[in-house]
Parts: C-alpha cells; sequence; structure tokens
C-alpha cells in the first residue's frame, strides 16, 4: 500500500458520479466475476445497475423472506448436534452452508496471494505457477455451477410460458400485473435472475457474470456479516439477552411461526446490532478506486491516474465519530446517536452511485437468519475477540474460526 493513498474522507471520491472505475486491483477477479456489477469499467457498470435496480424492490424483497427462513430451518437443524453435546465449535462454517464457499474460499486465497506478492501480478507469470492451476480448477466449478443456475431457470421460465400461453388460450390464464393497487394495475416486480433473463437483454455471459457477482456479493459477504454478529452477541450477554427479549415481544411465544416481513422491520434493535457488528467488521474492509480526475481531500489534491484506497476498517473507528470504536455497541446506531451523523463515516455497503445494490437483501437476510437462531438458542461465545486474527481475502473472515457454545432456550 505504499503506492497508495489511504482515504479516510471519502466523499469526494464515493459521491462524484465520474469517479466509479474500480482499482486495477480489481483485474485480478474478472477472470472469475467478468464484467460483473463488482468489477466492471463505468460505461458498462452505469446500463446494468441501471437494469438490475428493479430486481431490488422492496417488493421483491418481502418475497425472499420465506427463502431466508428456509435457510435459517436448515442452519438450526445442522446446530442442533452441537446443543446436545455442549462442546465449543467454530460457527464460521455452518452459517455459510453452502458447498461453494469452499471454491470461494480457496479462489480468495488465490487471489489475495497474487495481489500480495507483485511478481505474480503479470499474467505471463502468474499463469506459470501452481497458483494459477488452483484458480483455474476452482474457477471451472464456480462457473459450472452458475452457468447451471442460468440454464435451469431458462427452462423453468420456457415451461411457464407455455403453461401461461396455454392458459391464456383457454381464458384462464395468469396476469403479470400485480394485485389492483389504490385503484391501478401494476406490471409484477421480477426477482434478479429472472429479470436478468427476461428484461436485461444481456447475453448469457453477462448474465453468468452477475450471477457470479451475486454469488459472493450476496452471499459470501453475509454469511462472513452474520459469523461475527453471532459471535458478537455470544460475547456481549446483556446486549444478546435485549435482542431476545425484542424478538419475544415481536413474534410471541410461538417459536416456530415464522416472521412477516413486518415483524423483521419491527426488530429494530437486532437491526442496530447488525448495523454496529459491520462497523465494526465490515465484509469488504478496502475499497479501491482509480481516480480519473483530480480531486480535493482536506487540503491536498490527488492527481488523475492515482489509485486511492479507502480503508473502511479505520474509517469505522475514527473516535471523533465514535467514541471507543473498538467496543461493540449498537447504541451507536439508535435514531438520537445517528442523527447529525455524516453520512460517509458509516460505508459498510461502499456509497454514493456505486454503493451496493443488494443492501437491503443483505440486512433483511441477516435479521430473518440471526432471529431464527435466538428464537431457540443463546449464544456464548468461547474465544476471546482480542485473540482473534484477521484474514482479508476477498471478505474479511477470522483466521482461525469464532469458537461459540449454544445453549437451547427453556
Amino acid at each position: 500500500m505504499l503506492s497508495y493513498p489511504t482515504v479516510c474522507h471519502p466523499q469526494p471520491i464515493l459521491s462524484n458520479p465520474k469517479l466509479v472505475e474500480k482499482s486495477n486491483d480489481y483485474e485480478y477477479m474478472k477472470a472469475w466475476l467478468g464484467n460483473g456489477l463488482l468489477t466492471s469499467p463505468g460505461y458498462i457498470w452505469h446500463p446494468r445497475r441501471k437494469s438490475l435496480t428493479p430486481a431490488f424492490h422492496f417488493k421483491i424483497l418481502s418475497d425472499f423472506v420465506t427463502i431466508f427462513q428456509n435457510q435459517a430451518d436448515v442452519l438450526i437443524d445442522k446446530l442442533a448436534e452441537h446443543t446436545v453435546q455442549g462442546e465449543p465449535f467454530n460457527i464460521v462454517p455452518y452459517v455459510t452452508l453452502c458447498a461453494l464457499d469452499i471454491f470461494c474460499g480457496k479462489i480468495g486465497k488465490v487471489i489475495r496471494n497474487r495481489l500480495q506478492k507483485i511478481w505474480l501480478h503479470p499474467d505471463f507469470v502468474f499463469k506459470r505457477t501452481k497458483e494459477f492451476q488452483k484458480h483455474q480448477e476452482c474457477l471451472k466449478v464456480l462457473h459450472n455451477f452458475s452457468d447451471r443456475v442460468v440454464r435451469e431457470r431458462k427452462e423453468e421460465l420456457r415451461k411457464r410460458k407455455e403453461q401461461l400461453d396455454q392458459n391464456n388460450n383457454n381464458g384462464n390464464g395468469e396476469s403479470d400485473y400485480s394485485v389492483l393497487e389504490d385503484g391501478i394495475y401494476r406490471k409484477k416486480q421480477l426477482a434478479f435472475l429472472d429479470l436478468l433473463l427476461e428484461g436485461s437483454g444481456l447475453s448469457d455471459l453477462a448474465i453468468r457474470e452477475e450471477v457470479d457477482t451475486f454469488i459472493i456479493g450476496g452471499h459470501d459477504t453475509t454469511a462472513a456479516a452474520m459469523a461475527w454478529i453471532l459471535y458478537l452477541l455470544g460475547a456481549a450477554p446483556d446486549i444478546q439477552e435485549r435482542v431476545i427479549q425484542e424478538i419475544d415481544a415481536v413474534m410471541g411465544k410461538d417459536r416456530d411461526r415464522r416472521p412477516t416481513m413486518a415483524e423483521l422491520n419491527e426488530m429494530r434493535y437486532l437491526e442496530c446490532c447488525i448495523k454496529e457488528g459491520l462497523r465494526l467488521y465490515p465484509s469488504i474492509p478496502v475499497i479501491g478506486r482509480r481516480l480519473t480526475e483530480d480531486v480535493r481531500v482536506d487540503n491536498y489534491t490527488i492527481p488523475a491516474g492515482t489509485t486511492a484506497m479507502i480503508v473502511v476498517y479505520e474509517l469505522h473507528r475514527d473516535t471523533s465519530v465514535f467514541s471507543n470504536p473498538d467496543k461493540f455497541n449498537p447504541d451507536n446506531f439508535l435514531p438520537e446517536n445517528c442523527h447529525g451523523r455524516h453520512p460517509y463515516a458509516y460505508i459498510p455497503f461502499s456509497a454514493g452511485p456505486r454503493n451496493c445494490i443488494g443492501q437491503k437483501f443483505a440486512i433483511l437476510e441477516e435479521k430473518s437468519v440471526i432471529s431464527a437462531i435466538l428464537r431457540k438458542y443463546r449464544i456464548e461465545a468461547v474465544n476471546r475477540r482480542e485473540d482473534v486474527q484477521l484474514l482479508c481475502d476477498l471478505v474479511l473472515r477470522p483466521k482461525d474460526g469464532l469458537i461459540v457454545r449454544l445453549h437451547k432456550r427453556e
């Protein structure tokens, strides 16, 4: 990082609609993600972002609540064995759930090693290493998976269209419009993959790029965040108890009933805990931008052509914004404490025009899964925070896991 200015006042860069070019560091992910939203140059990113934004409409998000609950049920079943045994265990692999994470983790490690070892930067050198062979093996698995997802969904949509056409011919077809709202029929919102396949006009390759991007941006980062937040709650029993009381107040005594979108929105203190977890351990701890014009930051002018690194991890520990910044304190995000805070002082999902398109999706998923776990169990953190070493592959992870113990709630 010696050749990079480190930016702790990111607004002049992130808020500028002309400064959306990612740093050259992102090039090492392009073999995997191509020109997806995370890695694409501005001229590709602008139209894709515009076309994909409707897929994250709040009405679409509400449809995912059931999916999140299904995910939580699978996780709770996996965790149950540890409540019987009572032994401490590493919660990280359980929260990730997906076998693909093994390959995401492997390719992330290869990319990290390549970034750290300057001699591996040139392609002609990298392609002659064992690391490159690992890289290609992982890419094959990941691309085969995303190709299969796209192919199967295409076939489902084709069959559905045939069925709709047949039903319409019989006079009992299904409408493409939602129920009457305010006297007006509105066209149904399409979920992420359906929007890509039906309304984006993107090629099959471009669709795969966005699916691959969503795997890391919509799953890998969220899984890491949930592991950190569960661990932090386990290390703060008083805060955990307050969250449990809130969940019980919203959901009542039936611990098997699934929450609605409205009930999840009522879990405001849990959301404070999630935001505080993302402050302490942002899934993406560094953002890199290649400046295409001069930028004035405080009393300095950063010239065009510079790569600027915005260190989110350090930004979130600014003592002028967060007193006692290393302490897990969800009260930092109570409305009265957020009032007047600079909007660029807290950016776990980046900020400005190139912020994370799925941030509301991520928060909703985290609330769904964490609340489901806390309705069944209390969590006890075993390893101390000061002993947890950090590792930054593509996302911020604990180097040796997060050790917890579960206690079944009475």
